[in-house]
């Protein structure tokens, strides 16, 4: 058997905490920046929804049967043909339309804040109308 020396290889109790402390520190340094990313990334989520894809099936909607659909036939008239719908060429999206928190997004038309064309908007993370909304017209 031969032997090296009395030192053992490996690291000693001191080597391991400085380790522990200084990924703790990089940790406490890191996490700050990554907090509340996900919430902002489900916003601009919902912003794209209403900005560009829904209103881009409302819009071909529009194109096709001269009008928006109405409140009652709501989003759905963009999946489904509605009686209303003289030249219907759908459908104009390709599932029904949810908000990153799992709710449906709000439609009305012709809308009260947008009345040429329609009110679309989500309620949010907190599931009422709010500060947090996420709306076409602002």
């Amino acid at each position: 058997m031969i032997r090296i020396g009395k030192k053992s290889a490996g690291f000693t109790l001191i080597e391991l905490m400085l380790v522990v402390i200084i990924i703790g520190a990089l940790v406490a340094m890191v996490m700050p920046r990554f907090t509340g990313r996900g919430e902002q990334a489900r916003v601009a989520a919902a912003k794209a929804d209403i900005q560009a894809n829904i209103s881009t099936g409302l819009k071909l909607y529009e194109l096709d049967n001269g009008g928006f659909p109405s409140s009652e036939e709501g989003l759905n008239a963009l999946l489904n043909k509605p009686f209303s719908a003289g030249n219907w060429n759908g459908p104009y999206l390709e599932r029904k339309p949810l908000d990153p928190w799992g709710r449906e997004y709000k439609y009305k038309s012709p809308g009260d804040h947008r009345k040429a064309d329609y009110d679309l908007y989500s309620l949010g993370k907190d599931g009422i109308e709010s500060s947090d909304d996420v709306k076409n017209w602002e």
